[in-house]
């Protein structure tokens, strides 16, 4: 069976308005059914859909999610949300919608595919070092195979969806290794595909250090309320110009701007899909002063949030 309901679990956030609350894209926690272990889930996209015909596309909402998506369309055309971005997932292409990025569903016609939901810490620390390019907030939510690889991902993918589904029939600790195993090869090749390496993405994270990857798992727990690069050294234990060097290396970035860009990010989620009000945003960001998230917002954007707020209502997204 798939996923229970996964419930709305809201990020603490004093001081936002009545209306904010009631505003915020909900966050979803992972919540697999009773027996299943570790976090982990595989089943195909037929079933979800026709396990949860109330949620959360009907209607189309928005949501985050703590752990990733990672969907095999084998049938038919998937149409999905990812940061306020509509993508469509042909046949044979993977949708990746990673811990944090707000998504939201469309009806599903008849796309028929293969469905994993993992959380960040099933991964081994050696699989998700060699991973972190392709696990990071940044990197495309919709992957091509290589012509090669397509055939032994599917394969892959339907082992790890029968060694899922045999719980009970061996010890749990074998079977948990199996299915981790199977994550972390299919991850590992799928990390090859052309749209993944296009931007200098690797699974060997070239360019792209242990301490990098450090800081942008710390950046996505305290982008709201850590700013500046030493900050971020301090947590780690490093000096800024050691962190300023790992952000060179892997982004061509300093580390301000990738703090920025990241705050940025989450203001468009807000303002967008969320519906948040300027002030509700700033406070929520961090800043002190609403005159300052709005210059900081207008000098990355060129519009103001009333302005970029008002456009995206226009366009539906």
């Amino acid at each position: 069976m798939m996923v229970d309901k996964r419930h709305p679990r809201p990020s603490p956030c004093a001081g936002r308005s009545e209306q904010a609350v009631q505003a915020a894209v909900p966050l979803y926690g992972f919540q697999p059914p009773v027996g299943t272990p570790y976090g982990l889930e595989v089943s195909t996209v037929e079933d979800f859909f026709a396990e949860h015909d109330d949620w959360p596309w009907n209607p189309p909402r928005p949501g985050r999610a703590t752990f990733h998506y990672l969907i095999l369309v084998t049938e038919g055309e998937l149409l999905h949300d990812v940061d306020h971005v509509m993508r469509t997932v042909a046949r044979g292409q993977w949708l990746w919608v990673r811990p944090g990025h707000a998504q939201c569903w469309h009806p599903p016609g008849a796309v028929r595919g293969l469905f994993i939901l993992f959380e960040p810490d099933v991964l081994s620390s050696d699989a998700a070092r060699l991973l972190a390019p392709l696990t990071g907030h940044d990197a495309p939510a919709v992957l091509s195979p290589q012509p090669d690889d397509a055939a032994w991902l599917r394969q892959t993918a339907l082992q790890l969806l029968d060694e899922h589904r045999a719980l009970g029939r061996r010890r749990l600790d074998v079977h948990h290794a199996l299915r981790r195993s199977l994550l972390e090869s299919l991850l590992l090749r799928l990390a090859s595909s052309p749209d993944a390496t296009s931007d200098g993405v690797s699974a060997g994270g070239a360019g792209r250090g242990d301490t990098y990857a450090r800081f942008v798992d710390a950046l996505e727990l305290h982008f709201r309320e850590l700013h500046r690069a030493a900050d971020y050294a301090g947590l780690l234990g490093c000096s800024v110009r050691t962190l300023s060097r790992a952000a060179r290396d892997a982004t061509g970035k300093g580390v301000r701007q990738v703090i920025d860009e990241r705050r940025l990010l989450e203001a468009r989620r807000l303002l967008g899909g969320a519906g948040w009000g300027a002030r509700d945003v700033a406070v929520h960001l961090g800043f002190t002063d609403p005159a300052n998230f709005g210059r900081f917002f207008r000098g990355h954007t060129g519009l103001t949030p009333a302005a970029f707020a008002a456009r995206e209502a226009r366009t539906g997204m």
